[in-house]
């Protein structure tokens, strides 16, 4: 336990600095002013700036990226209380409860207990972080290409079964991203493959070329195609802070949320999602009047945006010890450590522990910016709410291609990423979810490498992959995974979950 500590402070050492507050500081701002506003969010947002972390060094950068991510969670809940908009999938449960309140004129004490409930949950999943660090770092150490290409295989699998929506479309989505990753010259050979002689791919497809596209443009298409109507609450917010005995009443409900969450978010495949759908349903189970919840119960906003918050921080947790990115914006984060140079996995503990410790120590003072991002300003939030996004869209057209033409000097990237970004929204309106299609570009290449690399170590034996056991334990998980979530009684379970999502 000392080890934590004495990690903890060397993080502090590094996190401290002027710089780093300063980027920490924006991205929390950042962060929740796309969760603020509907239709932006934290996917479009760190696509879209993924180009500018090229002139920062790579502790800086990640640290300014991962407050946009955990700051976004607040800044979601002030929408959904607020809007009844869940720019997430996470703020949905939220909404339910948070904005009753807000009409019963209740709005200052749902905000508060979604502010101090995340900052509780935000401050145990950075211990959370910083207690399994090194032992699951040892255990990456374990891991050979074989191992490595099972984890992979697990990780995309879960990223299947918790998706959105059809089973197959998750599937097609995840083939695609890995196909994509595929195109330009091949690792061994060099030989050209799927470029079609154009010259544009023969260096492959810029991951940020593919996110700007697929998440930014294609973010744009859809919220000038679907505008959405904002009943922004006119009523008076009230008081933000809760009395000691509406503080006493909800914490049991805001530890159970940073358990479920904490628990929950290390799970590959985006299971961060599930801790706030789970937290409402414990909560509703345990409370004595669970004919409240729906009406504004305000257990039914603790103990949800709590786990949302703890679940949005442990994420990192498979990021950064085995490089397995378990959602859309981890895999943006693999993107940028690439873009820096860095590769995710076990070794970054031990060749970067300056940028571990000190991205996991920038969580907990994000977590206690936030609270002072949040609350004070909360009547700047809701007049930004009434900003119409035809007023929006532009300046964030024209940041989007500065960005693509500085990657490389070539218009050409803003042309590929237009065109993504027409792919975005024809995945959009035939109800594809784009997010599989990232995590299986990010891992496509590292996939087709291990088996490669496993292939030779085995003589081209592809019983390599069964007779390492922790290989077959990984690959039995993920056909277990797959079973289940096929089974009738689970997907209907499943999209029960989903359908307000």
């Amino acid at each position: 336990m000392l080890d934590v500590f004495i990690n903890l402070g060397l993080g502090m050492t590094v996190a401290f600095t002027l710089q780093n507050i300063a980027l920490c500081f924006i991205g929390c701002l950042i962060g929740t002013l796309v969760g603020v506003l509907p239709g932006v969010g934290p996917v479009a947002t760190i696509a879209i700036l993924l180009p500018v972390t090229l002139s920062l060094d790579p502790t800086g950068s990640l640290i300014m990226l991962a407050g946009i991510y955990y700051g976004a969670q607040y800044g979601g809940s002030t929408t959904a209380i607020l809007v009844n908009i869940p720019g997430e999938a996470t703020a949905v449960v939220t909404a339910i409860d948070g904005h009753k309140m807000a009409q019963k004129g209740q709005a200052g004490l749902a905000l508060g207990l979604a502010a101090i409930g995340s900052f509780f949950a935000g401050t145990v999943a950075t211990i959370v972080i910083a207690a399994l660090g090194v032992p699951m770092t040892r255990m990456g150490l374990l891991f050979g290409p074989t191992e490595y290409f099972s984890l992979m295989i697990m990780g995309l699998v879960f990223a299947v079964v918790l998706a959105h929506g059809s089973l197959l479309k998750a599937v097609s989505m995840i083939l695609a991203g890995v196909l994509l990753s595929c195109v330009g010259a091949d690792m061994e050979t060099g030989r050209e493959r799927m470029t079609f002689g154009l010259e544009m791919l023969q260096d492959g497809i810029e991951f940020v070329v593919l996110a700007m596209g697929i998440f930014g443009f294609g973010e744009i298409f859809k919220n000038l195609a679907d505008p959405e109507a904002r009943d922004v609450v006119r009523s008076r917010i009230g008081r933000l802070w809760p009395t000691l005995k509406e503080l006493k009443e909800n914490f049991p409900a805001i530890l159970r949320g940073t358990f479920l969450g904490s628990v929950l978010g290390v799970l590959p495949g985006n299971g961060a999602i599930l801790g706030p759908f789970a937290s409402y349903a414990v909560e509703k189970r345990m409370s004595k009047r669970p004919q409240d919840f729906g009406h504004g119960a305000p257990a039914a906003v603790a103990g949800p945006e709590s786990a949302n918050n703890a679940g949005a921080q442990t994420s990192f947790i498979p990021l950064l010890t085995l490089g397995l990115p378990p959602n859309a914006v981890m895999a943006l984060m693999v993107g940028a450590m690439m873009i820096q140079g860095i590769v995710p996995g076990p070794q970054v503990i031990e060749r970067n522990p300056e940028l571990f410790w000190g991205l996991i120590a920038s969580m907990w003072i994000g977590n206690l910016m936030l609270v002072i991002i949040n609350l004070p300003l909360i009547g700047l939030w809701v007049k930004l709410l009434r900003v119409p996004y035809r007023l929006l869209f532009p300046a964030i057209v024209c940041f989007c291609c500065i960005g693509l033409y500085s990657i490389a000097n070539d218009a050409a990237q803003v042309m590929m990423a237009a065109l993504f970004g027409i792919i975005g929204y024809a995945l959009y309106k035939l109800e594809f979810e784009p997010a599989p299609l990232a995590l299986g570009f990010v891992l496509g290449r590292l996939l087709e490498e291990k088996l490669r690399q496993s292939l030779i170590i085995s003589g081209g034996s592809p019983l390599t992959f069964l007779q390492s056991p922790l290989s077959a334990i990984l690959l039995a998980i993920a056909v277990m995974a797959l079973v289940i979530a096929i089974s009738p009684s689970m997907r209907r379970n499943r999209d029960e979950v989903f359908k307000e999502a």
